[in-house]
């Protein structure tokens, strides 16, 4: 492995497709492999952003209101946490990124998907001038790809939802449809993990994906 280089990996899918169950892990195994590991998520990730998050997982906004919100955060995000620890090395496992937003708010919410490029262009375009026409992307993403149907079972007892959580079914089938389009898009960067399998079958399929690429060097036991 090249371990001076920067990852950046991100982890998609609907609410209740188990990808947070499993970062901790991938965070102790790269870890476990002398990597070191920058764990942060959005909405969120620094102050700016956490505050951004409580309002759109809160308050009531129209759809385009909430993609603006998304992108004003990921952008102190990218600026303040991802790209100075890719700067260093670091192995940086984000819950969620851009992809979500184009799930959630272009799936779900029906804000069109031109509006959301442009502001992708805009947010997350580089600084740099040889790579201005350049966007700043993972390296990888790992979409837990599940019918909205088995998240609804897995949700039913959770904590009290919070506005997305308690949306309706067909919701959440446009969300999945929004991250099918984002992964059709860009198929190179995907890794599509079937979420409905158990925990320790999700476990294998994500450790032999970055087996694959190089960046772990055994399979590690689940610690899920």
């Amino acid at each position: 492995m090249v371990m001076n280089k920067g990852i950046w990996i991100s982890f998609e899918g609907i609410d209740g497709a188990g990808k947070s169950t499993h970062i901790e892990g991938l965070a102790s195994a790269f870890k476990s492999q002398g990597r070191s590991v920058t764990l942060t998520r959005e909405p969120g990730g620094t102050a700016l952003a956490e505050s951004l998050r409580t309002l759109l997982l809160n308050e009531a906004m129209d759809p385009l209101t909430e993609s603006l919100m998304a992108f004003a955060a990921r952008r102190d995000h990218l600026n303040q946490v991802i790209v100075p620890s890719l700067a260093k090395g670091e192995t940086v496992l984000c819950d969620r990124f851009t992809d979500a937003t184009f799930a959630y708010q272009g799936g779900g919410r029906g804000v069109p998907w031109e509006i959301l490029k442009t502001l992708e262009s805009m947010v997350q375009g580089s600084s740099e001038p040889s790579q201005a026409s350049s966007i700043r992307q993972p390296d990888l993403t790992i979409w837990f790809d599940l019918a909205p149907e088995i998240a609804a079972s897995r949700l039913a007892d959770a904590r009290a939802p919070d506005r997305f959580e308690s949306q309706p079914l067909d919701f959440f089938t446009r969300v999945q449809a929004g991250y099918a389009r984002r992964r059709d898009e860009d198929p190179s960067r995907f890794l599509t993990i079937d979420a409905s399998q158990s925990k320790h079958q999700v476990w294998q399929q994500l450790t032999r994906g970055l087996v694959s690429k190089g960046w772990l060097s055994i399979v590690t036991p689940s610690s899920v």
